[in-house]
């Protein structure tokens, strides 16, 4: 089996467990709940590379694999209310998440454990998601802001942007929202900025409707494609 090695092999293989996750704890509530069964031995909940999620037996090979995450879930499960419980859960599956990211970036450099940690922190956690913390108090999500770059001894490159899109794209609309949005160029208005930044999707969820986008200076970022298109912040350029 090919482990991740790089920085974005390992985001990837992060958001995908995430993922899976993120299902067993909302989509797929009712399923997990039973499988949690209390008077079954201890269980753990794991999120899968594929973005699949299981619960099973911790692993019997000492040490495992990989970092094992949170034994017997299952316990607790009518001893909570149901809501206290999924948070609970939900806390340690981002322990987890971060325990396997950092595992296969063992051998990271300084850089590259930092720019691991900024494309993690780009994505709401597992907890954020699942008690409604990236959302506004009013019900829905939350204002987008461009992420300030703090400044270093080497001046990181800005990102690129204008007062005005290029004029050479269309809005991006629903229809749009599939696979072949990989590796195109957009540009994405931030009402904060007033500026439209020139952009690259690098990765799309089609189901829930999120991108992966960089920025020219290199910073990457997770968007909610949703509220963009019904905002109309962002073109998407035209192929020639």
């Amino acid at each position: 089996m090919n482990h991740p090695r790089s920085v974005e092999e390992i985001a990837e293989d992060y958001r995908a467990r995430r993922e899976g996750l993120l299902r067993a704890l909302t989509e797929d509530v009712e399923k997990f709940w039973s499988l949690c069964d209390p008077d079954r031995e201890n269980l753990c909940l794991y999120g899968e590379a594929d973005g699949q999620w299981k619960v099973d037996l911790p692993e019997e090979e000492v040490p495992p694999e990989l970092p094992e995450p949170v034994l017997g879930i299952n316990f607790a499960r009518d001893g909570m209310q149901r809501k206290d419980w999924i948070a609970l859960i939900a806390v340690h599956s981002d322990a987890w998440l971060m325990a396997v990211a950092y595992y296969y970036g063992a051998k990271l450099d300084k850089e590259g454990r930092q720019k691991l940690f900024k494309q993690i922190n780009s994505i709401p956690t597992v907890y954020e998601s699942v008690t409604g913390k990236v959302k506004s108090a009013n019900g829905s999500k939350a204002t987008k802001k461009r992420k300030t770059i703090e400044p270093t001894a080497d001046r990181e490159p800005k990102a690129q942007a204008s007062s005005k899109p290029l004029g050479i794209g269309r809005l991006l609309t629903e229809n749009d929202v599939n696979l072949d949005l990989r590796g195109r160029q957009a540009e994405l208005f931030w009402p904060d900025d007033n500026l439209w930044y020139l952009i690259e999707i690098q990765n799309v969820n089609v189901r829930q409707k999120q991108a992966r986008i960089m920025y020219t200076d290199g910073s990457t970022e997770e968007l909610e494609l949703e509220e963009i298109i019904r905002d109309g912040h962002m073109s998407l350029i035209t192929r020639d």
